[in-house]
């Protein structure tokens, strides 16, 4: 085998990320067949019960990568995709998947994750929470401009002359940082984010507007970012620029509160930065508070254009009950929330605590917090400032906290840094409530407190990505030395 062979395959399983897995036979046992050595194959756009022709891209000594060019049988779990963008755009790469076997695999999955890279399998796996809404379930959706437009293979194919090449309004292609393909709508957010989205590709080409460029640093427009509440009639519209052009966004947004009165904030935010994100230095409210306000169970909160604020409103609730239902609380524990971000977990679950203590190292985020503390009344919670890639013992010792009865931990995608497994280690609560959006640094993490007295109880999973691979995993611990 040589990287680009075509070979015949069947798809027999399903890894974690999205790839099929087919296995074939590498060394035949002459004595016993069925103990022959067998190859593992990982499949882009595969799914069990598939049988594809699938060009090879990587080869291993021990495992292959291979994308599927064409599908020679169809896997039953196979659905048509609702997207005219799906297979293009890489945002929903799991469309054209059954959704209840969408949920199998990801449960299937996670515990597959813990038993292989944890070592661990006497623990209870509690059925997954499906998303009660798998399209139109985004709260956010951040869009980009760019000059080089992605064109599908039907446009370069066409005997049409393709016009505005130089000016999208869309989402990245994945792996293409530069060209972006030009959308008209998009099934994660609403209807209302797509109308936006159109109207303000229109202005703007309408104005002749430049694309600011990372390449040359020159250019206006970087990117439309879309905040709506689900529980409440607040929707932002947040146009980030490269620098201010007080005229042509007054016009802008004139139009916008003309043509969609459901806006009730506009923002303008100025990144002079190079790097391609969708923040800026400072920003301008056009009109509006500069905020919109949604509520994850009886607590309501404060989204500025720049906070974090998980993205499937909706499912948050269940994610933050699940948390809530493993920690167990009788109410008077003392609980520390390490990465506690804008306190949405500390204060949902604050009626049932006697205390909580925050740790998380982003100012702003701490400072939303504390708004959110004023908006809820919450008296027994209070963040503290952290860098959770140093040891945040010091600030304990220094600030007098006592110490936690649970632990519950909401780490980045890269999970928690050796330091802060320590701190644990040594402050050893009874229970630790880890929630994780990446089940493979949850498990090395869970292995390490396990190695250090902790035992896995149980995990449930939560859906909160209709049509990605990407998955929420609630883990329980106990302290039992």
């Amino acid at each position: 085998m040589k990287k680009g062979d075509i070979l015949e395959l069947e798809i027999t399983s399903y890894a974690f990320e999205g790839k099929g897995v087919s296995k074939i036979i590498k060394e035949v046992n002459p004595v016993n067949p069925d103990n022959s050595k067998r190859y593992v194959i990982f499949v882009k756009n595969g799914y069990p019960g598939d049988v594809v022709k699938a060009r090879l891209k990587k080869i291993k000594k021990t495992y292959a990568e291979a994308e599927a060019i064409s599908i020679l049988k169809k896997s039953p779990d196979r659905t048509d995709p609702s997207c005219k963008y799906f297979g293009v755009c890489g945002g929903c790469k799991q469309q054209d998947l059954d959704y209840n076997m969408q949920l199998k695999y990801k449960s299937d999955q996670v515990n597959e994750i813990f038993h292989h890279i944890a070592g661990l399998s006497d623990y209870e796996t509690l059925p997954i929470v499906p998303s009660e809404k798998i399209f139109f379930y985004r709260n956010k959706m951040e869009f980009s401009f760019a000059n080089k437009r992605w064109l599908s293979e039907n446009e370069i194919n066409s005997m049409q002359e393709i016009k505005d090449k130089s000016f999208a309004l869309g989402l990245h292609i994945p792996g293409m940082y530069d060209k972006v393909l030009d959308i008209d709508e998009c099934f994660l957010q609403s209807e209302m984010s797509n109308e936006i989205l159109n109207f303000t590709r229109s202005f703007f080409k309408g104005k002749n507007a430049t694309i600011y460029s990372t390449e040359t640093h020159t250019g206006y427009l970087r990117n439309l970012v879309i905040k709506q509440s689900f529980h409440r009639k607040d929707l932002m519209v947040n146009l980030v620029t490269s620098e201010e052009n007080p005229e042509l966004m007054k016009e802008y947004g004139d139009l916008i509160q003309t043509n969609f009165p459901a806006v009730t904030t506009l923002i303008n935010n100025i990144n002079r930065k190079k790097s391609q994100v969708a923040t800026g230095d400072y920003e301008i409210v056009l009109y509006g508070s500069g905020f919109i306000y949604d509520t994850i169970g009886e607590k309501v909160f404060r989204i500025s254009a720049n906070s974090f604020f998980q993205t499937n409103t909706l499912q948050a609730e269940k994610l933050y009950r699940t948390a809530l239902e493993f920690a167990n609380m009788k109410g008077d524990e003392i609980v520390y929330d390490l990465y506690s971000g804008a306190g949405t977990i500390p204060i949902f679950i604050s009626e049932n605590a006697g205390y909580i203590y925050g740790f998380e190292n982003v100012e702003p985020a701490i400072e939303d917090a504390r708004i959110n503390i004023e908006l809820n009344k919450t008296g027994n919670f209070k963040p503290f400032p952290a860098d959770l890639n140093k040891s945040f013992l010091p600030i304990i010792e220094e600030n007098k906290i006592p110490l936690p009865d649970i632990l519950i931990a909401d780490p980045p995608r890269s999970g928690m840094h050796p330091k802060t497994v320590n701190d644990i280690l040594s402050l050893h609560p009874q229970k630790i409530v880890y929630i994780s959006c990446n089940p493979a640094t949850q498990a090395r993490d869970v292995k390490l407190l396990c190695d250090g007295g902790y035992k896995l109880i149980k995990i449930k999973p939560v859906d909160m990505f209709p049509h990605t691979y990407h998955i929420e995993n609630v883990a329980l611990l106990e302290y039992t030395k």
